[in-house]
């Protein structure tokens, strides 16, 4: 059977979404001049606040192409569909779980995928985007890394890495690979001391390997208290990943003063240079 010809339409573009000339987000998710030969149109809409522009986009597509379906995390309920490598993210990702036996606070996971469910017959990848990676078990978990030890580039676990779950075991198995990046997260103050053991047991990755998520204005956060936080988990040996909070019903407005603090916090070329280099 000949797989549909599908075009994907993303309202917001991210880093994960898929650039090949089929796929079209951001300020290009509307029908171009040039429009390819297709069967369907699929509408992909990855955040809620999205959702009024995703159905607009729906019905623009619709004047050219009898196919429109929209879906995507937003909108779809439980756990996502079946993955398939780059159709609805980039070429190199994978996931190998869904879901998140955590509940955080700010976190929508457990609502959209349930609790951790892993994925016997995982895509290959360079790319992990796992939401909790290190819940899966010691057995999954040899077969990803013997899957990431034969692909083309070094590896990158972007879903991020529980501090509380990493090991010696866990930074043995992780410093077996070749690594491009490893993503921590330090979301609260509390969460400072299990970053810092994580970064010592990782201590053979260099600072610019070890990027940390760090959720920003939650909680009645201030900028200054955000910024003392980011400081330290530089001071603790990782590259920040700043993220400005964002509710489920509808995205805030940030203040100028917001937005700066979240763009110097996640360019790591920026922090280096502030700060005299990776040292």
């Amino acid at each position: 059977m000949t797989e549909k010809r599908t075009i994907r339409v993303f309202p917001r573009r991210t880093s994960l979404t898929p650039t090949d000339a089929m796929a079209f987000a951001g300020k290009n998710a509307w029908p171009q001049l040039w429009l390819p030969s297709a069967d369907e149109v699929h509408v992909s809409v990855t955040f809620t606040w999205d959702i009024a522009r995703g159905h607009e986009l729906a019905e623009a597509w619709r004047q050219y192409y009898p196919v429109v379906k929209i879906g995507g995390p937003a909108i779809a309920a439980g756990y996502p569909a079946e993955f398939v490598p780059g159709r609805y993210v980039k070429h190199g990702v994978t996931f190998t779980s869904r879901g998140c036996n955590r509940r955080c606070p700010w976190c929508l996971v457990p609502e959209r995928e349930g609790r951790l469910q892993p994925i016997e017959n995982f895509a290959p990848g360079w790319i992990v985007n796992d939401n909790n990676f290190l819940m899966c078990s010691p057995r999954h978990r040899q077969r990803v890394y013997e899957m990431l030890k034969h692909q083309p580039r070094a590896a990158t676990f972007a879903g991020g890495l529980d501090c509380r779950l990493i090991t010696d075991i866990v930074s043995d198995d992780l410093c077996s690979l070749r690594i491009k990046e490893v993503f921590l997260a330090a979301d609260t103050v509390a969460s400072l001391k299990t970053l810092a053991r994580a970064a010592r047991l990782l201590s053979s990755l260099r600072k610019w390997q070890r990027r940390c998520y760090v959720l920003i204005a939650f909680g009645g956060e201030t900028p200054t208290e955000a910024a003392e936080r980011l400081e330290e988990v530089w001071r603790l040996g990782c590259a920040p990943f700043a993220q400005l909070y964002q509710p489920p019903e509808e995205r805030i407005a940030y203040s100028s003063e917001w937005k700066a603090l979240a763009r110097k916090w996640s360019r790591p070329a920026a922090m280096a240079a502030v700060h005299g280099g990776w040292g």
